[in-house]
């Protein structure tokens, strides 16, 4: 496996792992609400604020977001 190819898949490793950091967290901010409905964006968004707002993966974890944002609407 060449450099770039481990590097990649590293990448995505980690993005997946914050992913599901956020999920967790979004999770855990609806049970706080008592699982009121219709307010998943918001909860993600701010699962996504305090989670990227500790971590020194942040930059890695939107630059992957904005190009597969890119990609789906292409």
């Amino acid at each position: 496996m060449d450099n770039d190819t481990r590097r990649q898949k590293q990448q995505a490793l980690m993005t997946e792992l914050l992913e599901r950091k956020i999920r967790l967290h979004a999770q855990h901010l609806y049970d706080q609400r008592g699982q009121t409905e219709g307010l998943a964006l918001q909860d993600w968004v701010e699962a996504e604020s305090q989670v990227l707002g500790s971590s020194i993966l942040a930059p890695l974890y939107r630059k992957t977001r904005d190009t597969s944002s890119s990609e789906t609407e292409a």
